[in-house]
């Protein structure tokens, strides 16, 4: 059975999928034999014959070298770039928690440590008309911790300590916060990175520049983030 590690946001849009596609590139090229997975994908496009690409799924894929296929990636992939529950809504197939259940465990049962990134932010809601899943519904049916990526600009000290503070109070486990979009040597990016470390505890492990192919983090404290 493999080590799991969920990966949520402060939003949508702040390169969750960036920095997942480079811890699993790192796992992978360290011969540890690593997987992908998503509840949910929303905003792809169409092939020829009318199918649906997993476009998160594909990224993930390409930065990361994995040979995983993308069709056991995500079980829910959507074309409207919406919360998946207005996807489902517009588009039919709503996310079902045992079919999300199942395809995270059958790739849990064939790889070592498997990432799962969520979809928006901590609060985006799965499915509404049918049944009632937000996303912290998922993180806890599958048992998993999270990690926290934000964005290391201007006004991430809200959207970082709110996310944490609605995490902690649901007892949703964070293990720390990944920053993306960094800048060394801006003096607000790296404040940023000192406040957000004192207003919520956790540890900042990382931080991602734009065009960064490698993470920036030793191999043994990416690993002890996985349970």
């Amino acid at each position: 059975m493999s080590k799991n590690l969920f990966i949520t946001g402060t939003g949508t849009d702040i390169g969750k999928t960036y920095v997942t596609g480079l811890m699993i590139k790192k796992l992978q090229e360290s011969g540890l034999k690593a997987a992908y997975y998503k509840a949910a994908m929303s905003g792809n496009d169409r092939r020829e014959d009318g199918s649906l690409v997993p476009g998160d799924a594909v990224r993930v894929k390409n930065m990361s070298g994995i040979s995983q296929p993308p069709e056991e990636m995500c079980p829910y992939v959507y074309e409207n770039a919406y919360s998946p529950h207005l996807a489902s809504r517009l588009e039919g197939n709503p996310v079902q928690p045992e079919v999300v259940k199942a395809g995270f465990e059958k790739v849990a049962a064939e790889y070592d440590y498997v990432t799962m990134e969520g979809s928006g932010g901590i609060l985006c809601p799965i499915c509404f008309d049918e049944q009632k899943i937000m996303l912290e519904d998922v993180i806890t049916m599958l048992d998993l911790s999270c990690l926290l990526i934000a964005d290391a600009g201007l006004g991430t000290i809200n959207q970082v300590v709110l996310t944490w503070f609605y995490m902690k109070s649901r007892n949703i486990p964070v293990k720390g916060i990944i920053f993306n979009h960094f800048h060394r040597g801006n003096i607000m990016e790296e404040d940023n990175l000192r406040m957000c470390e004192y207003m919520t505890g956790l540890k900042v492990l990382a931080c991602v520049a734009d065009g960064d192919t490698q993470l920036n983090m030793e191999l043994s404290e990416l690993t002890a983030l996985y349970e």
